[in-house]
Formats: C-alpha cells, structure tokens, sequence
C-alpha cells in the first residue's frame, strides 16, 4: 500500500539531475526559437526558464531577458550565469504589459492551471506582442503514464502522481488562447521520440520521483516493475531507450 508522505505530491528541481538526464530539453529547442523569430533589442519573457542555458542564448542574440522559475535551485544557477532570472509561479505572473514577446520551452505542461498562466502572459505582452512556446502535448509520454499507472493500481497509489502534466490537444490550447485575446497564427502536434541516453530510470526518477516516493520502502521495487512494463515498448535489443515525447508548438499574437 502507498504511504503517505508530507510533500510527496511536488516536485523537486536539481539542476544537477537535470543536465545530466535531461539536457535534451534545451538542445531540441531551434524549433521552437525559430519560430519566436528574435530581434535584437526586444525585450523577452522566458517562462519556465529553468537553469537558463537556453535563457542565456536568446541573452546572446542580443535580446533583454528576464527569466521566471519557480525552483529556487534553477534560479540560483541561472542568476550565476548573470541572467536576470527571478523566483516566480508561472501561474500567478505578475508584469504588466512591457514585453515584446513571451517565450517558453518544455515548461508548461507542469502548469495545470493553464487559464491563470495564459491570463498572465497575456497581461505581460505589449499590444501585438508575441507568445511562442513549445510544451508537451497531447499523447506526450502516453506510454510511460500508462505503465506508471498500471503499478500504481496494482500497489493502491494515487494515480494521480502518474499524471500531474497538462498536455493540450492543439483545438484545445487554441480555443484556450483565444478566450484571451491572441490570434493564433501556427499551432502544431509534432511527435518527437528521445532516446535517452542515460536510460528511463533516470528519467522516471528525475521526472516522477514523487510517483514512486509515495510507495516508501516499496519504492525500488516500484520503479523496477514500471521498467519491466515499458522495456517492450520504449527499449530496443541494444538496450537503448526511447521516450514517446509528443511537443505542441505554438505561435500567437496578443491584441
């Protein structure tokens, strides 16, 4: 049976877990930057920014930056890069209309309360200012949740720890944007499988650690069942893993 634990519904950023299982993240985003089409001297918003790797390229460009995350060890190393990068929930933004532009990449799908971040976003933008943003989307990770969910009847755990994403089908985001004003110019479902180079164990625990933490002494055994389920799916015979990631991309105008 799954234990209870004080915090085991949150989720916990190490900004050393993360470039090392998940680097990928910010090396797949020239799509995604291609689309916010950057101008020197505009002033961005990067929502979710996470280390800010990715942050201190579009800094880079010769763009004015300002990075919001709600981890305070990204923040910490962010700042250390010399970014202008704050502690911040992407679900209660607190700007006012001084941005050129909104950017994200890989983060919104850890915000649920979708409505409370596009409010945000949208009060953040300059009249016409653009949001682009790259997230998980529909059918994103669908076999891992699967799996996830497959142990967590079998143990009698929260399910809902399987799942704590939210990844929009592109009618649904659209339609969301819309209520608030933006012309949606480009809106795209784009399957993109990752092979993970250090294997799903790191990934689950990196990603789900709250998952799995709720089985307490269980707990390994655990994540080896939900190994055991995707190894058929995901793993191919050089033992080399694949995660069914599936992006929504999307470019919109404000009003």
């Amino acid at each position: 049976m799954a234990q209870a634990r004080p915090d085991s519904r949150h989720q916990h950023w190490s900004a050393g877990s993360y470039d090392t299982h998940a680097r990928f993240v910010s090396d797949l985003a020239t799509g995604v930057v291609e689309w916010l089409s950057p101008k020197p001297g505009e002033r961005i918003l990067d929502v979710g920014c996470g280390d800010g790797v990715l942050t201190a390229e579009l800094r880079d460009m010769g763009l004015d930056v300002v990075g919001v995350d709600s981890s305070d060890d990204f923040v910490t190393v962010a700042q250390a890069r010399g970014l202008d990068a704050r502690l911040m929930d992407g679900e209660a933004l607190s700007f006012g209309p001084e941005f050129d532009a909104v950017f994200s990449n890989a983060a919104l799908h850890w915000m649920p309360k979708a409505d409370a971040v596009v409010s945000g976003i949208a009060r953040a933008l300059k009249p016409r200012g653009r949001f682009v943003a790259e997230f998980g989307g529909h059918g994103n990770v669908a076999a891992i949740v699967t799996a996830m969910r497959a142990i967590g009847e079998r143990r009698g755990g929260d399910l809902a720890l399987a799942n704590p994403w939210y990844f929009p089908a592109p009618q649904v985001y659209q339609a969301l944007l819309e209520r608030h004003g933006f012309n949606v110019k480009r809106i795209a479902l784009i399957p993109r499988p990752v092979v993970l180079k250090t294997g799903i164990e790191g990934w689950l625990m990196l990603f789900r650690k709250p998952f799995f933490a709720q089985f307490g002494d269980g707990a390994q055994h655990a994540l080896a069942e939900t190994i055991d389920l995707l190894r058929p799916a995901l793993c191919d015979a050089d033992g080399n893993w694949t995660a069914d990631y599936v992006r929504l991309r999307v470019e919109a105008v404000a009003s």
